[in-house]
């Protein structure tokens, strides 16, 4: 199974959409580890702002796209009073936006994949560090976070409580030290 991993672009949004849709259906059918909610997060919407910002990109197999993940420069509210190992501007960091596996590719290594993607690009581009923020309870992403290297911070309030989703977990992974 050849992955190709490429910068999304607006004639992959109906795709995107529906890669959003059948995840988050998939997650109302099963375990709903991360929280999201169909028509709420993630959307169209979402994957627009990364086209725009040139920071979405997707994953394909066989020319469908089976993920994607948006590096962005832009951190969530609560990042603000955690305590970074790389102490920088946003310029130098790629913060994980959005980031999905289709239902059907989950633990087939594409995590992982999008992942070192995002490392490698984070390293051609001379990023000193990439954050994320994970729901506590997202078990599977955690435990693929910190496979990956990523070091825990903090666990915050992302002002997210009225979908149930109170505390995120905030990691790190420094690329390049100072």
């Amino acid at each position: 199974m050849e992955l190709l991993i490429e910068r999304g672009t607006y004639s992959d949004l109906d795709e995107i959409e529906h890669l959003y849709n059948e995840v988050n259906e998939a997650l109302e059918m099963g375990i709903n580890y991360p929280g999201w909610k169909k028509g709420v997060y993630p959307i169209r919407e979402d994957a627009i702002v990364g086209i725009d910002n040139n920071a979405l990109f997707i994953a394909k197999i066989d020319n469908k796209i089976v993920g994607s993940i948006i590096l962005s420069h832009t951190p969530e509210k609560g990042y603000d009073s955690a305590q970074w190992q790389f102490d920088g501007d946003y310029s130098l960091v790629y913060v994980i936006h959005t980031f999905v596996v289709h239902p059907n590719y989950t633990k087939s290594g594409i995590g992982t994949r999008l992942m070192d993607f995002a490392e490698c690009l984070g390293m051609q581009n001379h990023m000193k560090a990439i954050r994320l923020d994970v729901y506590e309870n997202n078990i599977p992403a955690i435990k693929l976070y910190e496979q990956c290297g990523y070091q825990y911070i903090a666990t915050v309030d992302l002002g997210l409580g009225k979908y149930g989703l109170d505390w995120f977990r905030l990691y790190e992974k420094v690329l390049q030290r100072i």
